[in-house]
């Protein structure tokens, strides 16, 4: 069976990134794909891209890469997202920005009969979120073809990142698989009564796929399995002195809680999810 490792969303943390390239040296892993956004929020942003171009096979465009890399017009921006976006600039060079600016939107290939369709977000945006918390039809989106993907036909695997935390789900025949974060992961459903050992969110994650590459034959077998990779959280905030967004970095690494909750809470209330009865 071919092995494909899927990785995304590192997020410039160059020991959760390192750490999973460890583990999947490890396991003897075939080829390694990444769903992007490589950069933002982390102090290591060049030497992660150093690392993702030498290491995979495989790399699509995320947000952040785009975001990050494009001409911003910082009229009317608040003078906070103006450092933000100034200082993300800085921590890659001009030939990174180039390389990240021209990466491709999506990537599909055969793997047991099944058409497996990566992207980073949504097929129809780069930053438009879907995740474990939606209905059935935002869900069922994710599988549809869009402009910006490959072929016209609805995939018969979804594999994206974006919202950093692992699921898979299976509606219609179909699965859709989250990756997870290498370096930033987080849990949107918290509750302190609830929520259990936060180690099982602090870690790195990603995607194993296993099956037969470039085949069209249905009957052959495939397996997906989430892997979760512990990494020194410590030592990678000790290297992040001028990151201008360390406190929110750290608490999003120590925590596994996104640093504007507020968002998360608006997006369960657009949802019809009442946040006191999570």
């Amino acid at each position: 069976m071919d092995r494909i490792a899927i990785i995304s969303d590192i997020h410039g943390n160059l020991e959760a990134l390192k750490s999973v390239l460890n583990d999947i040296k490890k396991r003897d892993i075939d080829k390694i794909y990444c769903l992007g956004d490589i950069i933002a929020k982390g102090s290591h942003q060049q030497e992660c891209v150093d690392l993702i171009r030498s290491s995979c096979e495989v790399i699509i465009k995320g947000n952040c890469d785009e975001y990050f890399t494009s001409d911003i017009d910082l009229t009317n921006k608040p003078e906070e997202e103006i450092n933000r976006i100034n200082w993300n600039k800085s921590k890659i060079n001009n030939d990174t920005a180039k390389f990240l600016n021209t990466l491709p939107f999506c990537y599909e290939f055969y793997m047991s009969g099944r058409l497996i369709r990566l992207i980073h977000a949504h097929p129809q945006k780069i930053d438009k979120f879907a995740g474990n918390i939606d209905k059935l039809e935002r869900l069922y989106e994710l599988l549809l073809p869009s402009n910006n993907t490959i072929s016209d036909k609805k995939a018969d695997v979804l594999i994206y990142g974006h919202i950093h935390t692992p699921y898979l789900q299976k509606i219609y025949n179909r699965f859709i698989i989250n990756t997870g974060s290498v370096g930033n992961a987080i849990d949107v459903f918290r509750n302190d009564d609830k929520d259990g050992n936060v180690k099982n969110t602090t870690v790195a994650n990603y995607l194993i796929i296993s099956g037969k590459l470039n085949s069209n034959d249905i009957n052959e077998p495939i397996s997906y399995e989430l892997i979760n990779v512990s990494y020194d959280i410590d030592k990678e905030l000790s290297d992040n002195s001028d990151n201008i967004e360390f406190d929110s970095y750290s608490e999003e690494l120590k925590k596994g809680k996104y640093r504007d909750m507020s968002k998360i809470y608006n997006s369960f209330e657009a949802r019809g999810i009442d946040k006191d009865k999570i």
